[in-house]
């Protein structure tokens, strides 16, 4: 990503355009360009195509993308996905499996990628450690706060992975991630009758375009959804999850009374 970066920064440079003057030409925010020639946004084959149209650069861009080793670009909506999020002006994250990365601990982090089978690598699993806690630094951006979402159902909270001492961490840590601003986090009691998420998690976000998505993940396999239909349905689902989880303070107490067993 960094390699294809500077390439681009190199391309426009030499077509004489500043980083704003290309974003208005590919009808994107200037932070997007930005993003890729710093490494931090993998592009994508469509952007590569018209960045090569505008830069006159002969399909350049796009057979480098086109010719990245499979383990680089694939799945490549991941890593599209956690572009997105880093630059996210809104999210919501329903999860009823594991606790949200985002809200994860170093401890319980690593005991969820411990419990991946097949058995992750030594080196793999401290990598992907180091990744998903890296991501968590969007909860603390200055300048353009994050305005977060996170429901959660009960079993989740009450699932020891890790054993008592990571349990308990984790949850005086979702105690602290709770009171950062603009932050939200609800728990969908298991005393409920009702569930709109029983087919599984999802996130939901907001670019800094305004431009909606979503993100679901299950076995083997994970998608990003850019169809406005689809991102509504999941939409109008969050929407009826909000009203049928526990509000912020009610979520709150229960945490309490379970960090009250320690």
């Amino acid at each position: 990503m960094r390699t294809v970066g500077a390439l681009v920064g190199r391309l426009r440079t030499q077509a004489g355009l500043s980083q704003g003057a290309l974003a208005d030409k590919a009808c994107v925010a200037m932070e997007t360009i930005a993003s890729i020639e710093q490494g931090r946004r993998p592009l994508l084959p469509h952007m590569a195509e018209r960045l090569d149209s505008i830069l006159e650069s002969k399909g350049v861009l796009w057979v480098l993308i086109d010719n990245l080793p499979d383990e680089t670009k694939f799945p490549i909506w991941v890593l599209e996905y956690v572009a997105h999020e880093q630059e996210a002006i809104a999210l919501s994250w329903y999860e009823n499996q594991v606790l949200p990365g985002l809200l994860q601990t170093e401890g319980y982090a690593r005991a969820v990628l411990e419990n991946i089978v097949p058995i992750l690598s030594k080196e793999e699993t401290e990598s992907r450690l180091v990744a998903r806690l890296e991501r968590q630094a969007v909860l603390h951006r200055e300048g353009a706060p994050l305005n977060a979402s996170f429901i959660v159902w009960e079993p989740v909270l009450r699932y020891r992975i890790g054993g008592d001492g990571v349990y308990f961490a984790q949850l005086r840590h979702l105690r602290a991630c709770a009171e950062l601003p603009g932050i939200s986090l609800q728990v969908m009691p298991l005393s409920g009758e009702c569930n709109a998420g029983l087919d599984g998690p999802f996130i939901l976000l907001e670019t800094p375009e305004h431009q909606q998505l979503a993100y679901t993940e299950v076995q083997r396999g994970s998608h990003l959804i850019h169809d406005p239909y689809e991102v509504s349905i999941l939409s109008q689902k969050y929407a009826m999850l909000r009203s049928q989880a526990l509000s912020p303070k009610e979520s709150m107490r229960l945490v309490d009374q379970l960090l009250g067993e320690s």
